[in-house]
């Protein structure tokens, strides 16, 4: 899983290095097959349950799965990037929101919150934790700092199969749902508003979008479960963690 991983992480590096004005979501979606294909790996959302493309490319009040098409890219959007993977039958699942060119010191402010709150929940992956932690911490650093969090798309476990169990919602007390246990991973993946959490999803049956339209951002990672602490798989391991101390194996 971590090699999965890592190639889906290599691929929206470049994908985010190819996300400037003019640049067509088609064009996204066409890069990231052909890097899949060059590290030898297969697209995770290509037909799954009928989605037509390699990459959901999600601009502006896009909360997630917009399909890639012949929207171009303009200074000052910003795009959600999620991307996955299948390598030797396991997957890999990751996302995040880019700026494309300048963007507005707001707009950077939700991009910045929204990654901040995915740290926030990832730190909870550890042994003596619950799922609920994990949501818990995602909203009270995002709703902490003025922005409001999706409910009707959350997180999930991930292994051989793309979405497993259990679900890890974005919001919610602390205390509840399962128990985190060593070698549990979950792709953990807040989804954050600047208005209303509320979306509405498009007559292509996939696109979501902010009910008031106003922007919205995206980031994951795939995260295992170790007695030390939490391992983001597409980073090394033994790793730092990210209060800073060492981590081993």
């Amino acid at each position: 899983m971590a090699r999965a991983a890592r190639i889906v992480i290599d691929t929206l590096d470049t994908l985010e290095a190819a996300a400037v004005p003019g640049t067509k979501t088609a064009d996204l979606d066409r890069i990231a097959r052909e890097s899949l294909e060059r590290a030898g790996a297969r697209p995770a959302f290509l037909g799954y349950r009928g989605f037509p493309a390699t990459l959901c490319a999600s601009v502006n009040e896009e909360v997630v799965h917009g399909i890639p098409g012949d929207r171009k890219l303009r200074e000052g959007d910003i795009v959600g990037l999620d991307l996955g993977c299948i390598l030797d039958g396991f997957f890999g699942d990751s996302a995040r929101t880019v700026a494309v060119g300048q963007v507005s010191s707001e707009t950077q402010e939700l991009l910045d919150t929204t990654r901040e709150a995915l740290l926030a929940g990832i730190d909870m992956c550890r042994p003596d934790k619950r799922v609920g932690d994990i949501g818990h911490a995602v909203q009270a650093h995002a709703e902490g700092r003025g922005y409001s969090v999706v409910r009707e798309f959350v997180g999930h476990g991930i292994g051989t199969s793309l979405h497993e169990e259990p679900q890890v919602p974005n919001y919610g007390p602390p205390g509840r749902r399962d128990r985190l246990a060593p070698g549990m991973c979950l792709a953990i993946e807040p989804m954050v508003n600047q208005g209303t959490p509320e979306v509405d999803v498009l007559d292509d049956g996939w696109t979501a979008v902010t009910r008031d339209r106003r922007l919205s951002a995206h980031f994951e990672f795939a995260v295992a479960v170790t007695p030390h602490g939490p391992w983001i798989l597409s980073e090394p391991y033994p790793y730092a963690g990210l209060d800073g101390e060492a981590v081993h194996a």
